[in-house]
């Protein structure tokens, strides 16, 4: 919990007594590798603090059976389908662990209530809402304007944690190109 309020405090003021508040509205939840949080046609019921581990999103291609990934999120990342939480409505896709993952988690009813009780939490909220915002435009302008081995290097410099972390195959499909795609990258750099 602490992890989660030392970032809220980056942003916004908080006093003991809403500190207090804030801590109440949280529960705890464990993932085993594999696990499912949500799952496609499910209501996404929590937002979700990653404390530690490594969740993916991600939709299946109904052409080929396969996983086209969404995001990949690790320690202190949020991990939750935005659209479905917020009109808490079914949600498209799926978000599953890829190595055991410890999450902090609200509901969307205590999120509410938090939101009413603790009103400078609502800037935190935006500024967290305008950095995915941004990394949702430049994903797309990337994936519209940019060959795969730029967007290869671009998300090795900008996601290093995540490179060292996840399957080279999630990658991939993050970026919309093959494994092998990315295999031919490393060994060309590595004969360079």
């Amino acid at each position: 919990m602490e992890i989660l309020i030392k970032n809220i405090l980056k942003h916004v003021t908080l006093t003991q007594e809403e500190i207090t508040v804030f801590k109440s509205c949280w529960s705890e939840k464990t993932l085993e590798k594999g696990e499912f949080l949500l799952r496609n046609g499910e209501t996404c019921r929590y937002d979700s603090y990653i404390v530690s581990g490594v969740l993916k999103a991600f939709c299946i291609n109904s052409d080929n059976g396969n996983e086209e990934i969404l995001f990949l999120a690790i320690d202190n990342w949020w991990a939750t389908d935005i659209s479905s939480f917020s009109k808490q409505q079914p949600s498209m896709y799926n978000i599953q662990a890829v190595e055991k993952t410890i999450l902090l988690q609200i509901s969307h009813t205590a999120f509410q209530k938090m939101l009413q009780a603790i009103p400078s939490l609502e800037r935190y909220f935006r500024i967290i809402l305008e950095g995915y915002l941004g990394t949702l435009e430049k994903r797309i302008v990337f994936n519209n304007m940019y060959k795969a081995e730029q967007k290869y290097y671009d998300f090795l410099n900008t996601y290093p944690d995540i490179v060292s972390r996840v399957p080279q195959y999630l990658i991939a499909s993050y970026l919309g190109v093959s494994p092998e795609f990315i295999s031919r990258i490393r060994k060309k750099n590595k004969s360079s």
